[in-house]
């Protein structure tokens, strides 16, 4: 037996020595199988057989793999090839007796092997839509590569299918990624084909690719652009046509703190809704973020500034809330000191410096001041806004009560069976309990009360208001008109009439005697002083 080094050459001479031998003449030679199939390091059974006129024969088998001999009779011969490693062939030959002629006849052994390794490369974490993607397969063994193909699939769907070359054979197909292919599983696999054998399939592990879309606009962020210390408020953050929604994540941040959103979402918009409060060491202008992240860290990302202000309410004070009539007041109106404070409300115009802080005010309560509201307004810009806070205190002044003839006329006339309201208000503070009871009998005349007017009401009442503070009294005079009492009335009225014609007339009448009695006076007094003239 030849040895193995020199193997690939024998076959070359084998086939070569076939060729040249010619067809008839010598012993006629066939062999079975004609062609072979065998797996790499199996075995394969070769029957040399020959038809000769002569009974000697000689027969044999020319091959590289280990042969040996497994049965024969005069004119066939059976061998067994083992460890096959690669493609050859193996060459049967005979002669007959003494002719020199050799007859010959060739089988073909095909190996073949099954792919060690198949694999597809990773794809990339996260895929833009409609960007390409590259799919690459790599085969490591498996022969003939004729007959070994590579299929690129997208689950169960055929992307590719190309003949394995090299060693490893690599496959690659791109493609745009498209929103169809979030989640989808991605292998490929190895397909040897060979005739009168099952086909042999051997796959890869599947890889999945995520898709992601995002729009060219970004994010809308809606949110004051000042906020107080303290102060809480909302800020939202959206963002359409996002794909897929539900992988996205939103962060969100106030200068350096991070904010906490919920967020929601529909097919393909989302929703950030975050709650701020900001505090006294974030006084000053902030930046607020908004970023909207999807895929291999690709983000979208919108900022705003804000100004973070503090501005306390204004404090309004009064030196006494409730004070008696003629006590001194002060009435103070301060505020943070970048605002501007204004106090309204007080007796007089109070003068106000520019930019003040501070202002104050004195006055003598009078009754007129109880209950008198005083308004502290304090005034503060904010990047470029004013903003107003404001105070309210109200001074309660103590007085005694009081009766006058607005509010508690002297006199009251009234038709008997008309229906009437006694109207008298005392006033006071506290408010004092007002009665007024009729001179001589104590009946009490029913004050804010409609009814029917009767003659007993009429007569002299004294109403008193009492308080803690003093008491305070007056006389008002009801008078009722019934039948009667009318012609009273007009008789009395007659002789007042009377009364005044005669008196006018005596006035005439003295008042011509007094001028007669004048002129008379004077004329005589002319008389006399021309009687004394000397001549």
């Amino acid at each position: 037996m030849a040895p193995c080094g020199a193997w690939p050459s024998l076959a070359v001479l084998l086939s070569l020595f076939a060729a040249l031998l010619p067809g008839s003449g010598g012993a006629q030679v066939s062999v079975h199988p004609l062609e072979a199939i065998v797996h790499k390091g199996g075995s394969v059974v070769v029957n040399c057989s020959a038809t000769c006129n002569q009974s000697n024969i000689e027969l044999g088998l020319e091959t590289v793999f280990n042969k040996k001999l497994v049965s024969k009779g005069a004119s066939w011969k059976v061998f067994e090839l083992s460890d096959v490693q690669q493609d050859s062939s193996g060459l049967c030959y005979a002669t007959c007796g003494d002719k020199p002629e050799q007859g010959t006849a060739t089988t073909s052994i095909t190996m073949y092997s099954f792919p060690e390794r198949v694999e597809l490369a990773p794809l990339p974490p996260w895929q833009p839509v409609g960007e390409n993607f590259t799919l690459r397969c790599q085969v490591w063994g498996g022969a003939p590569r004729a007959n070994l193909s590579v299929v690129l699939l997208r689950g169960q769907d055929e992307l590719s299918r190309q003949l394995a070359v090299g060693e490893p054979a690599e496959v690659t197909a791109t493609m745009p990624a498209r929103r169809e292919d979030y989640g989808a599983n991605f292998s490929c696999r190895a397909e040897l084909q060979l005739r009168g054998l099952e086909l042999f399939k051997n796959s890869s592990t599947s890889r999945q690719l995520r898709t992601f879309a995002l729009p060219m606009t970004h994010p809308l962020l809606v949110a004051p652009h000042i906020l107080e210390v303290g102060e809480e408020s909302t800020t939202d953050c959206s963002l359409n046509e996002v794909f897929p929604v539900w992988e996205a994540q939103v962060h969100m941040a106030l200068g350096d703190r991070r904010l906490s959103p919920m967020i929601k979402s529909n097919a393909r918009a989302l929703l950030a809704t975050a709650t701020v409060t900001a505090d006294s060491a974030e006084e000053g202008t902030q930046q607020l973020m908004c970023a909207v992240i999807l895929g291999n860290q690709t983000s979208l990302e919108t900022r705003q500034t804000v100004t973070i202000y503090s501005f306390p309410a204004p404090k309004l004070t009064l030196s006494e809330v409730e004070v008696s009539e003629w006590t001194v007041v002060t009435v103070v109106c301060e505020a943070h000191a970048a605002a501007k404070v204004t106090l309204t409300g007080v007796p007089a115009p109070v003068p106000t410096p520019p930019l003040a802080s501070r202002v104050h005010f004195d006055f003598n309560a009078s009754a007129e001041d109880n209950g008198r509201k005083f308004f502290c307004s304090a005034a503060l810009e904010v990047a470029g806004q004013v903003l107003y806070k404001n105070q309210t205190q109200k001074v309660n002044v103590l007085y005694g009560p009081r009766l006058n003839e607005e509010d508690c006329p002297g006199n009251w006339t009234w038709q008997e069976g008309s229906e009437e309201t006694l109207k008298c208000q005392a006033w006071g503070n506290p408010s004092p309990e007002l009665k007024c009871l009729r001179k001589g009998d104590e009946f009490s005349l029913p004050i804010g009360d409609l009814r029917p007017v009767k003659r007993e009401f009429a007569g002299t009442y004294f109403c008193r208001a009492v308080s803690k503070r003093g008491m305070v009294t007056r006389q008002v005079v009801v008078n009722v008109l019934y039948h009667q009492n009318y012609l009273a009335v007009i008789i009395t009225v007659a002789a007042m009439v009377k009364l005044s014609i005669g008196g006018t007339a005596g006035y005439l009448y003295n008042r011509q005697r007094k001028i007669r009695k004048y002129k008379l006076q004077k004329a005589q007094e002319a008389a006399s002083l021309k009687m004394n003239t000397p001549p």
